[in-house]
């Protein structure tokens, strides 16, 4: 896999509340509601659905509670736009990963690839993850499934075979409980964690270690 390109993934949350903090410019409304999505994914990523309040989500995207409220309506329709921000940058990244005709590495490389450079997005996979657990969730658990099983068709319309999905999918959620756990405050301390970290990523260790978050980060 090819080292994630910090020069073209995708805003992280950090950089979209900077922005919004320039007193040099007036954010648009679609800028300010993406700089809240973003603060959102960061913030359920780390804590949950349950876990999360939409205040906390205020103060990380640097708003008041009420404005998220009044944009939002609700911590539920917060979290659905949160998901359908990470299912739609997912299904993108790997789209432009299988359409990349002019990369020589197999297809699920490129894949994979696209997968790792995600974590530029603060909480988009652990967010993923507390999506598809709430399976039971009468609003959530429909939309988690049905954006899995986008995800599975279009690996298997880009000619992954069913066994070679589900290895990939199984790879991709080992990934998502490592960044969970915050995995990295063990690695290089406890040989285990190393050696996990350096089969899951041989090649663009050091850029993974720079951006996953830390059990000390908020989020």
């Amino acid at each position: 896999m090819a080292s994630p390109d910090t020069d073209t993934a995708s805003d992280t949350a950090v950089e979209v509340v900077s922005r919004a903090t320039d007193p040099t410019r007036r954010l648009s409304s679609d800028e300010r509601r993406e700089q809240i999505v973003l603060a959102a994914l960061a913030v359920f990523g780390a804590r949950g659905y349950v876990g999360t309040t939409t205040d906390e989500v205020a103060r990380a995207a640097g708003v008041s509670q009420p404005y998220v409220v009044r944009l939002f309506g609700s911590k539920e329709s917060l979290f659905l736009a949160a998901l359908g921000e990470a299912l739609q940058r997912l299904l993108s990244a790997f789209r432009a990963a299988i359409e990349a005709s002019d990369d020589d590495a197999p297809l699920s490389k490129r894949i994979g690839t696209a997968y790792v450079r995600l974590l530029e997005v603060r909480g988009l996979h652990q967010t993923l993850s507390h999506a598809f657990l709430l399976g039971s969730h009468p609003t959530i658990g429909p939309a988690a499934r049905s954006g899995f099983a986008e995800v599975w068709q279009l690996i298997r319309e880009a000619g992954f075979t069913a066994e070679e999905g589900r290895s990939f999918l199984a790879e991709g959620m080992l990934i998502n409980t490592m960044i969970g756990l915050r995995l990295v405050d063990d690695y290089g301390g406890d040989p285990r964690t190393t050696e996990l970290f350096e089969a899951c990523f041989p090649e663009e260790l050091s850029a993974v270690l720079a951006v996953v978050p830390r059990s000390d980060e908020p989020w």
